[in-house]
């Protein structure tokens, strides 16, 4: 059962992943590889100069964050885009792009405030334990 309170955490989850795996220039580089449709693995190896071990991580990752799917035939490994999840991303930046209500604004700086609270309570615990004064500065 999805509760509404649970509903956007996953989507935000889901985002992180996804804006995570793409945040590196030979991941990137592979989605492009992607967008004319499936390609093996060794032609990947190839066009991207990439050692295999390196190569398997970066699709690894892009596997995971729901990217990219894999299907294999014989020894031989074909990658393509999982587009409906590249739709998701675009979705959470258009998202991004709307103005927020008026409304919601509270709800956010109170969420902003404690976020911060907890951070500035962690800082002077920290502090305190380096120290010794048992506070900030």
């Amino acid at each position: 059962m999805t509760t509404a309170t649970s509903q956007p955490r996953t989507v935000r989850s889901n985002a992180i992943d996804v804006f995570h795996a793409l945040s590196d220039e030979t991941r990137l580089a592979v989605v492009e590889m992607l967008r004319g449709g499936e390609r093996c693995v060794c032609d990947l190896q190839d066009a991207l100069d990439a050692a295999q071990s390196r190569l398997s991580f970066h699709l690894k990752v892009l596997k995971d964050a729901g990217l990219v799917t894999d299907r294999k035939e014989g020894r031989w490994s074909y990658y393509s885009l999982d587009t409906d999840r590249l739709a998701e991303a675009s979705a959470v930046l258009s998202g991004f792009a709307t103005p927020v209500a008026a409304t919601a604004s509270p709800t956010l700086h109170r969420l902003a405030r404690a976020s911060r609270a907890v951070a500035r309570t962690s800082v002077k615990s920290r502090t305190a334990r380096v120290d010794g004064r048992g506070g900030c500065c």
